[in-house]
């Protein structure tokens, strides 16, 4: 067991050879991470969740790795705070046979899903016909077990990749694919070249079953969401969820439920790009709140603040060192946490974003997160409010705000100060920034 002042980097062990890797910033801290025990204390007999009791703990001290992926089901809204502990168990395995029959339908067209193994290059062209390269074969065998009985070493005509490029074949014979099968068939390798770059420092994905996991939770997500499928980073943001909770399924709805939250960021279309919105608050922010700035970055031409596309699109996942991005996720989480999300979403169509939502269910304010209060006490919550992402690129902007004015002359300086930053950030002075900007922004926007 950890004792307080301990960093949690133990928990998300990097592999020995991966010696440039930053090191956590999170420590464990008595008196203000959110224990066990007090994460206990706060439900009834029944399994009722009082959480006003436990995000102000998150919010000044993260929450300890063993808890960790119980309390964000509950952040990102898999679970209702007011359910029982019965009525929570219903619901999971509810979940994990729907989950279930979407990754066996899927396995049915494409049997590489959930055999343990995952392709990292095309199987079908564009025009939907299968593709016969040996580097298929291989690459979806990679690991194989010589003393497997499902083909030789070499993966060259081994079962189950050779069954998919036959039922493929079987699929086209039977007449041309639905454009849908088509997409979705295309976007698996694409997949697999994702999943084996994601987290590759950390001892967990050595095991060929991790990066498996994975593969499947992205390859029933790209089928599901039918609007947004697969796009690069969504790996990045699914990757810890494998990690925290040990059952697939369970993994699987929690990425679901981030994903409601930031799948507009992945939208695209031929003229923009999803994060769009996000990065033109980003600059209506600044020039509020950091005038001179905003001007010397418009000026340099990056006035359209692309610069930040990376950090909004994955949350950060890239500036931060892994330890560090959790911690800092779950504080925004704690931070905007809203108890209405559960039934908002659980009313809805499959998918709906969370700006489409209701709000006005929970009967105290102080069950909503400290930012999410801000908004409604301001009246900021009527509409979709800024999420607290932006508000976070604004604050590490404005801390930087000196070096960027005196030594950034061009766009690629701009890019070379907030890369310098990688592995460096605070997470928690990130967040307190954060609010204080929000709150200020708030005052200033009020004002004619």
């Amino acid at each position: 067991m950890w004792g307080a002042g301990e960093p949690a980097d133990s928990f998300y062990e990097v592999r020995p050879e991966c010696t440039d890797v930053p090191k956590t910033k999170f420590k464990i801290k008595a008196g203000k991470t959110l224990s066990q025990r007090k994460w206990q204390s706060a439900f009834s007999p029944e399994g009722q969740l009082d959480i006003s009791k436990t995000l102000s703990r998150i919010q000044h001290g993260g929450i300890h790795p063993s808890i960790r992926g119980e309390v964000w089901e509950f952040l990102l809204a898999c679970f209702d705070p007011r359910s029982t502990f019965d009525e929570r168990e219903e619901i999971r395995q509810s979940r994990r046979v729907e989950y279930a029959r979407w990754k066996e339908e899927r396995r049915e067209i494409f049997p590489i899903v959930g055999s343990g193994r995952f392709i990292t290059a095309p199987v079908i062209t564009e025009e939907g016909q299968p593709i016969h390269e040996p580097l298929v074969m291989l690459e979806t065998n990679q690991e194989k077990d010589p003393d497997s009985e499902d083909g030789d070493a070499t993966g060259v005509a081994s079962t189950p990749a050779a069954n998919a490029l036959e039922l493929v074949k079987e699929l086209i014979s039977r007449g041309p694919l639905d454009k849908k099968i088509i997409q979705w068939l295309l976007t698996l390798h694409q997949i697999g070249l994702d999943v084996i770059r994601t987290d590759r420092t950390l001892v967990f994905y050595e095991k060929q079953e991790n990066l498996s996991k994975l593969w499947d939770i992205l390859a029933v997500y790209a089928w599901i969401d039918t609007d947004v499928g697969y796009c690069q980073g969504m790996s990045d943001l699914c990757s810890p969820m494998i990690m925290l909770l040990d059952d697939e399924a369970d993994a699987f709805w929690c990425f679901e439920r981030l994903m409601r939250r930031l799948r507009g960021n992945f939208r695209c279309t031929e003229s923009s790009v999803g994060v769009e919105t996000q990065l033109s608050n980003l600059a209506s922010i600044t020039q509020v709140i950091d005038p001179k700035l905003h001007q010397h970055l418009d000026a340099l031409g990056g006035g359209d603040y692309l610069f930040a596309f990376r950090m909004l699109m994955v949350l950060f996942r890239r500036e931060f060192s892994f330890c560090d991005s959790l911690y800092l996720w779950e504080m925004m989480w704690a931070l905007e946490y809203d108890p209405d999300l559960f039934a908002v979403y659980e009313e809805s169509e499959f998918m709906v974003d969370k700006a489409e939502g209701s709000k006005g269910r929970a009967k105290s304010i102080r069950h909503y997160g400290k930012f999410e209060r801000e908004n409604m006490k301001n009246g900021a919550g009527k509409e979709a409010p800024l999420p607290i992402s932006v508000f976070l690129v604004a604050s590490v902007l404005k801390d930087k705000s000196t070096k960027l004015l005196q030594e950034a002359r061009g766009l690629d300086d701009v890019v070379k100060i907030l890369n310098d930053m990688t592995g460096n950030l605070d997470a928690k002075k990130a967040c307190t920034g954060a609010m204080k900007l929000h709150k200020k922004y708030l005052k200033k926007a009020k004002k004619p």
